[in-house]
């Protein structure tokens, strides 16, 4: 797949089929409009192109202090788009003054002249352009008066509601990690360095990795103890995974994100662990006692390794 990062370096090729959007998540409803290009594009004997913006609109149109909790990194989503059998991704800079576009100014620059089309395809709600001004009519419109076709992919609902990314956020915060997974047709996912704590967790026998985002903008699920499967030097494992404050030890603390990882006993500080959520299996608690503490651990890892064998 190639990855074009500038208007001046996208090759132009008339008989392409776009898609455009953030695509934050690359989830299940992204994958029906990414299927179709890509579909499409083959029947056509085409080009299929993504155009997608990196930082998140969001960051931006907001003054550039909005935070946004993403559900991928663009290494991610680059990734995942590649999986599809995208042949182009164009990743345009998205800076304020690009948001300032028309929808017109930005058609005209950036797909009919840059890159070429022939069909673009859509979700069914698909907006676009300062102040997402316009919509799939607009689109049609110009489609209309540059001699392109224009096709939207209709909705798909979970749960009797529209997948979209910021329901799948909304999910994550409450620790719904099935019902996440479910609208991303994949788990939940996340890496980071395995940075040093305070080595209670081996103290008390659960040692534990704590992890560093690769990204500090990235959705964090609510507070608790989960199932995951966690993945290092290329193997993939069971564990537990705790995402709280450390009540019992402190009144106040920063937020930790810690994985006991079954059947692991290596030193891998400053190596990257991957993490993939399964199940949420109860909430952070304040034990009178380390001794209530650590019962309690040797609870959740019965618990969590039943829910580990059962998934792969």
């Amino acid at each position: 797949m190639d990855i074009i990062r500038s208007l001046d370096d996208i090759r132009y090729d008339k008989n392409s089929i776009i898609t455009i959007g953030a695509f934050d998540g690359v989830h299940a409803a992204h994958q029906e409009i990414l299927n179709e290009v890509v579909e499409r594009a083959h029947a056509v004997h085409g080009r299929s192109v993504v155009v997608t913006f990196e930082p998140h609109p969001k960051e931006i149109v907001g003054g550039g202090d909005r935070k946004v909790a993403i559900l991928t990194t663009l290494e991610e989503k680059l990734a995942r788009i590649a999986a599809l059998g995208i042949d182009t991704v164009f990743v345009v800079p998205f800076t304020y003054e690009f948001s300032r576009k028309t929808p017109m100014e930005f058609y005209l620059d950036y797909i009919v002249n840059g890159t070429g089309v022939t069909e673009v395809i859509e979700g069914y709600n698909h907006h676009f352009g300062r102040d997402r001004e316009a919509g799939m009519n607009d689109v049609v419109q110009l489609g209309n008066q540059y001699n392109f076709s224009v096709s939207a992919v209709k909705m798909m609902q979970v749960d009797g509601a529209p997948v979209s990314s910021s329901r799948i956020r909304y999910a994550i915060r409450d620790g719904s990690m099935e019902q996440a997974a479910e609208m991303l047709g994949y788990r939940y996912e996340f890496s980071g360095v395995i940075v040093r704590g305070h080595g209670r967790g081996k103290a008390l026998g659960y040692p534990t990795a704590n992890i560093a985002l690769d990204d500090p903008r990235k959705a964090v699920p609510k507070i608790g103890v989960y199932a995951v499967h966690a993945t290092i030097h290329g193997t993939r494992y069971g564990g537990m995974m705790s995402v709280g404050v450390l009540p019992t030890f402190f009144e106040t603390h920063d937020r930790t994100i810690e994985v006991n990882i079954f059947n692991f006993d290596e030193d891998v500080y400053d190596e990257t662990l991957h993490v993939e959520c399964i199940q949420r299996t109860r909430d952070e608690k304040k034990f009178s006692s380390v001794a209530e503490l650590v019962a309690e651990m040797g609870n959740d890892k019965s618990v969590i390794q039943n829910i580990v064998l059962q998934i792969q």
